[in-house]
């Protein structure tokens, strides 16, 4: 498929959870890793003026041993005219529309999706809506998934033309089982967003195991994983290989844990880390914000480790079928380098001190915001002088 339109779809799928995100919102020991001393919540700093008193929160190095490397299409320049077409739905504000170009969905696409051959607004809805808004938005979008060629209903939220102009697009190159997995992966996502409105209206912060199980669709991976397969002919038997499946559970845990390390601080800052798994652990196992931390890296760890394995007991197929697999395979773990690089390369959690702290590991925790009236919907610019 041409690079344009599958770089257009990543940052269809960026621009879809960052508007999603935003609509939920409204309603003493150390230890030595990888050469780094972790301090607890009383290594901390004192702010000139104010005299209060801030941690300092541990970054785990997640990919540390992770063999796939940083790559990036080589039709980078062209998503700015995908920037553009997002834009011009003016789904923010001038000032979360600038946070949310700051986060840099389109260098994701280029990282995710490296080798296409010529070349998140939902999320950030959704944190700040009521659940039966956010049911509401959901059907509106699965509407316009199953209906691409019919014109939206005058006066309709902004998602549902932004949904139908996207995939009207995108079926034009997609083999229909890439289409039929990408539109279920999608539907499960929301689902899941309805449900974690839901538990946000009632305060409600999970268990650990059932966090993993609903972010494992919140997330936002299993469409954007039936992005790598759209020029692809897989057929469901061998998507549904226990080796295959192990892969996908293993990368979409990494891309989990890796965005709730890197993502709690702005979270924490804004009250919107009840569906973080720092907060979760801290709570059920008693813990401070670096004992979290460490429990992240641990369960990283394994993950990446069930996903070699995983790798080594896939089957032998006939070709070209057995390119296709380990194409898709290779996919899911370029999927995990990219997440972790944009994380730190785009704006949207760190602001302009990304590249800085990925290299140094640590950042001093954020103060918690002052909300004054209802939060307004899209991204928040992080100061990176506070970091």
């Amino acid at each position: 498929m041409e690079a344009y339109t599958l770089l257009s779809l990543g940052l269809f799928i960026g621009l879809a959870t960052s508007y999603a995100i935003s609509v939920l919102a409204t309603r003493g020991h150390k230890r030595v890793v990888d050469g780094f001393r972790v301090v607890s919540e009383k290594s901390s700093v004192t702010e000139k003026g104010t005299g209060e008193c801030r941690p300092k929160v541990f970054i785990p190095r997640t990919l540390a041993r992770w063999p796939w490397p940083r790559r990036i299409s080589q039709h980078y320049s062209v998503v700015k005219e995908s920037a553009d077409w997002a834009a011009s739905f003016r789904a923010f504000s001038p000032n979360a529309q600038q946070a949310f170009d700051r986060g840099a969905f389109g260098h994701l696409a280029c990282m995710a999706y490296p080798n296409a051959k010529k070349v998140f607004v939902i999320d950030e809805y959704t944190d700040v809506s009521n659940p039966f808004e956010v049911q509401k938005q959901k059907d509106i979008i699965m509407d316009a998934f199953r209906n691409p060629h019919k014109p939206r209903p005058e006066g309709e939220w902004v998602g549902g033309e932004m949904t139908r102009q996207f995939w009207e697009l995108t079926i034009r190159n997609a083999s229909e089982q890439s289409q039929r997995r990408f539109i279920a992966g999608f539907d499960e996502y929301l689902e899941a967003v309805v449900q974690q409105a839901i538990d946000r209206s009632g305060s409600h912060i999970r268990d650990i195991q059932s966090y993993i199980d609903i972010r494992r669709d919140t997330i936002g991976a299993k469409p954007a994983f039936a992005l790598i397969e759209l020029g692809l002919e897989i057929p469901d038997e061998v998507m549904s290989h226990p080796a295959i499946q192990e892969m996908v559970v293993a990368a979409i845990d990494m891309i989990c844990i890796s965005n709730d390390i890197t993502s709690y601080n702005i979270e924490q800052s804004c009250g919107n880390d009840s569906h973080n798994v720092v907060t979760i652990v801290m709570k059920e196992l008693g813990t401070n914000v670096n004992g979290a931390m460490l429990w992240a890296q641990d369960c990283h760890t394994e993950l990446e480790q069930k996903f070699h394995a995983a790798m080594a007991a896939l089957p032998e197929l006939d070709e070209p079928l057995n390119s296709q697999v380990k194409e898709y395979c290779n996919g899911l773990a370029q999927w995990v380098r990219a997440n972790d690089d944009w994380e730190f390369e785009g704006g949207r959690y760190f602001g302009d001190k990304g590249r800085e702290i990925r290299e140094k590991r640590w950042m001093f925790l954020l103060p918690k915001e002052r909300k004054n009236g209802a939060q307004e919907v899209g991204p928040i610019l992080v100061d990176g002088s506070l970091l």
